[in-house]
């Protein structure tokens, strides 16, 4: 039997469609639905490997597991990896098949996937009861209409019901429902069904007035308003759309008493992708994470994680640029620690030859690890397991760099040599033994009377943040209406929004 489907579009990038598509597939699993997520098409440089060795964004992966499902390739069928400002890998099924402009997608390539991507969508639907669709940016992206295959596009081609997510915290997001479907064909604003209001605070009676005028002027419903939920820590779509640089990532939770903070410095490289490897530090009590881009704010950094990048070689220009690179020498000359991670370990090795990513030939690197690192064509997707520091590792690889290590300890598939670690392997620091041994070592290195928490269980607080997103649909959205909708289809006879109107 074929499943129900709903499609969560936004008013606009970063609205939550994200959080909100997760806070529901949890919602339904917990009722006993089996659902699965779907993006037909992502933009991100936050992926991940599931078990088949297919690459997907993160979020979905999330999503995933929110709905309690494996993550697979049929959850993220095109995903676009961005190299700057114009042009994209192109990720299809998991696979890279090439880079492309943002002409040449939406010229003609994004049409050509139009039908794999619906074919995911529907084998989906024939093996769950429902399926939870994300949008991307806003379906009132007029300008890509006619090549879209992931708002209306998708919902009008299964007959998907749609609910707009408007984030409220920026202002104007009466305007923002209103102006969504007054824009829209009126084929398309067939399928809306409503909207859903995101990140608000305060009094919500104050809100009601307005929610009443905007139901006068659709004919739509507003389904919930969701409120401002502080430290939810969930992974982030897009590193290029949010601007890190300053941000602070820390528990909620106090440190033992007595015992010293942690403070680890991650420079914020160009193209920046997996930033979310240091989640797991920031999960632990008393280590507080901050993105930087100044050698000064490295000074009292206990630890400086050189994170992964779409970009090795501007990435490693960029820390020339900056004076970050000095700055990690005198580290590495000191006995301070610091961590690579991909193309992070990339650019602490002596030596880059890119033929594929950058195009930039032989580059010598910054010499602080024995490695010297060739760029496939091929691309590396797997998910490892290993021990490090006495403890079992699992992580997953997303690289075109094969690194060949000649010298120092191992470590991981990367080495260390002094306090200068680097590994290929994103996720690392998720296994909950390896990064308290991890940052014993940290601690020691760094003079800090730091103990890591003896419980602290990444897994558990990832699944504590999963129930929270579950928690603040089931309590703040009309989970009846919702689940009708899910269950019966796109909505009849709703009155078109025309052009103009006051």
């Amino acid at each position: 039997m074929r499943g129900g489907g709903l499609l969560v579009a936004g008013t606009t990038s970063d609205a939550g469609k994200s959080v909100v598509t997760a806070g529901i597939c949890r919602w339904l699993v917990r009722q006993g639905v089996k659902v699965a997520p779907f993006k037909g098409q992502n933009m991100s440089l936050n992926s991940f490997v599931t078990r088949e060795g297919a690459e997907i964004g993160r979020a979905q992966a999330m999503q995933a597991q929110a709905a309690r499902v494996e993550p697979t390739a049929l959850m993220n069928p095109v995903l676009l990896k961005p190299g700057g400002d114009r042009s994209s890998q192109v990720v299809l099924m998991g696979k890279p098949v090439g880079e492309m402009s943002a002409r040449g997608y939406h010229g003609g390539r994004q049409q050509t996937l139009f039908e794999p991507v619906l074919a995911c969508l529907e084998e989906l639907r024939a093996t769950h009861d429902a399926v939870i669709c994300e949008g991307a940016g806003s379906p009132a992206e007029i300008n890509l209409r006619r090549t879209d295959i992931v708002n209306m596009g998708i919902a009008r081609a299964a007959r998907l019901p749609v609910v707009v997510v408007g984030d409220i915290d920026r202002g104007g997001v009466f305007a923002q429902f209103f102006g969504t479907t007054a824009l829209l064909a009126p084929e398309d604003q067939e399928l809306i069904a409503g909207y859903l209001v995101n990140k608000f605070r305060g009094d919500v009676t104050l809100l009601e007035p307005g929610l009443d005028m905007l139901h006068g002027l659709t004919g739509r419903r507003t389904f919930g308003v969701l409120p401002y939920a502080h430290g939810l820590g969930i992974d982030e779509e897009d590193g290029l759309r949010v601007s890190l640089r300053g941000t602070v990532r820390e528990s909620v939770v106090a440190p033992p008493l007595g015992a010293d903070v942690l403070r680890v410095a991650v420079c914020a490289v160009p193209l920046m992708s997996n930033f979310t490897d240091v989640d797991a530090l920031a999960a632990e009590p008393g280590v507080i994470v901050r993105f930087v881009d100044r050698p000064e704010e490295l000074a009292d950094a206990d630890l400086v994680v050189v994170p992964g990048t779409r970009g090795t070689v501007k990435a490693l220009a960029w820390l020339r640029e900056r004076g970050l690179a000095d700055a990690l020498a005198r580290r590495a000359a000191e006995g301070r620690p610091v961590l690579g991670i991909c193309g992070g370990f990339q650019v602490l090795g002596e030596h880059i030859e890119d033929e594929v990513e950058s195009r930039a030939g032989a580059v010598e690197a910054l010499g602080l690890l024995p490695v010297r690192v060739r760029f496939a064509r091929e691309k590396t997707l797997a998910r490892p397991v290993g021990e490090a520091l006495g403890e079992r590792v699992e992580g997953y690889e997303i690289h075109h760099g094969v690194a060949d290590v000649r010298g120092g300890e191992p470590f991981l598939d990367g080495c260390r040599v002094g306090a200068v670690w680097g590994t290929h392997w994103h996720g690392s620091l998720e296994s909950d033994g390896f990064r308290r041994a991890f940052l014993r070592e940290v601690a020691a290195a760094a003079g800090r009377a730091f103990v890591p928490a003896p419980d602290t269980s990444f897994g558990t607080l990832r699944e504590e943040q999963l129930d929270r997103l579950g928690d603040l649909i089931e309590e703040h959205a009309d989970t009846d209406a919702l689940l009708r909708l899910v269950e019966e289809g796109a909505p009849k006879g709703l009155p078109f929004v025309p052009p103009g109107a006051p």
